[in-house]
C-alpha cells in the first residue's frame, strides 16, 4: 500500500445537514450541532455497557435467530469480519485494556475538539451535553437518556418545551453519535453492524508499519454510507491513524488524521489527540452524583 497522504480538508456542509430526515425538526437539530463540524459517523449501537439482553444500549432490538433468542454480539461480529481483521481488532481491544476493563468503565467525559462537552453514563445511557455559546448560537444544555431519547434542554438559560425540546433532543443524540465515535472508535471495531475487512500492510507518516482495516456499515447510525481505513501500528498494537471516505465508492479520503497521545484513564487507554491541537479534556470517573444528569445547575467534577 502506498504511504497515506495527510488530508485535512474541511467539509463545506455538515454531513448531518446532508443526511437529515427532512422537515423542520431535523434541520433545527443539525443547526444545533454548533462546535467544529467535521464528520458524522455511523453506529450508535454500543451506547450503555449493560443494556438488557436482546436490546442494544441505543434502544434498538438486536438481531434474533430463528427461535427468537438474541444472537450474541460476538457471534455477529465474527460473521461481519474476516479472520485476520477479527484477530487484529481483538488484539487492539486487549492493547487498550481488554473487554472487561471497557465494560467496567461507567462514567466518561470529553470535550469534542475543544467545543461541546459530554458526560456519559455508559450503563444507563444518561448523557449531559454542554454546548458553549458561539457565533452559531447561544449556550445550550441537554440532559437526556440515549435509550429513551427523552430528557430536558435549555437554550440561553431558558428551558425548552414542545417542538423546540424535541429538536434539541434529536440534536443531542446526533452529537453523541458523532462525538462518541471520534472518541471511542477503536473500542467499536467489532460492534454489530460493522463490516471489517483486512486490507493489508500500510505505512504510517513516520514510516512505521501498520495493518490496515476497512470499516463499512449496515443501516445503522446517521451516515451508514461512510467508509474508513483504520491503521493499527504493528509496534504499539494501537489504532494510530484513520482515513474517512464519505461514501464507499469514493476513491480518495476526505481526510486522514492521527490517533495519538494514548494515555491511561482508569483501566483503559484512550487517544487524546486527533492532530489539531485541541484539548479533549478526557475524564473517567468511578462515581458521579445523579444530579449531573438531572440538575442543570450541577457541577461536573474536573
Amino acid at each position: 500500500m502506498t504511504r497515506p497522504v495527510l488530508r485535512t480538508r474541511r467539509s463545506s456542509a455538515s454531513p448531518v445537514a446532508r443526511t437529515r430526515r427532512g422537515g423542520r425538526r431535523a434541520a433545527h437539530a443539525a443547526a444545533l450541532m454548533t462546535a467544529t463540524t467535521l464528520l458524522v459517523v455511523a453506529h450508535p449501537a454500543a451506547a450503555a455497557g449493560r443494556a438488557p439482553a436482546g436490546v442494544t444500549a441505543a434502544g434498538t432490538v438486536e438481531p434474533t435467530a430463528a427461535g427468537g433468542a438474541a444472537i450474541p454480539a460476538a457471534a455477529r461480529a465474527r460473521k461481519q469480519a474476516d479472520p485476520e481483521a477479527q484477530r487484529i481488532a481483538e488484539a487492539v481491544l486487549e492493547a487498550m485494556g481488554g473487554r472487561e476493563a471497557w465494560e467496567a468503565t461507567r462514567y466518561l467525559g470529553w470535550t469534542f475538539f475543544g467545543g461541546r462537552r459530554h458526560v456519559w453514563d455508559r450503563w444507563t445511557g444518561n448523557l449531559r451535553i454542554e454546548v458553549p455559546a458561539s457565533e452559531r448560537g447561544p449556550e445550550t444544555l441537554i440532559l437526556m437518556n440515549l435509550n429513551s431519547r427523552r430528557g430536558r434542554a435549555w437554550r440561553a438559560g431558558r428551558e425548552l418545551q414542545g417542538e423546540e425540546l424535541a429538536e434539541a433532543l434529536e440534536a443531542g443524540w446526533r452529537m453523541w453519535v458523532n462525538d462518541s465515535y471520534w472518541m471511542f472508535m477503536p473500542y467499536k471495531l467489532l460492534d454489530p453492524g460493522v463490516h471489517l475487512r483486512y486490507v493489508g500492510e500500510g505505512r504510517l507518516p513516520d514510516d512505521r508499519t501498520a495493518d490496515v482495516l476497512e470499516l463499512t456499515f449496515d443501516q445503522v447510525g446517521v451516515t451508514p454510507q461512510n467508509r474508513y481505513l483504520v491503521y493499527v501500528a504493528r509496534d504499539s498494537g494501537l489504532v494510530e491513524q484513520w482515513s474517512y471516505f464519505p461514501t464507499r465508492e469514493d476513491p480518495e479520503p476526505r481526510f486522514t488524521l492521527p490517533w495519538e497521545g494514548w494515555r491511561r484513564f482508569g483501566r483503559i487507554l484512550l487517544s487524546t489527540s486527533r492532530g489539531r491541537g485541541h484539548d479533549w479534556q478526557i475524564h473517567v470517573w468511578q462515581e458521579l452524583p445523579d444530579a449531573v444528569f438531572t440538575d442543570p445547575d450541577a457541577t461536573v467534577p474536573r
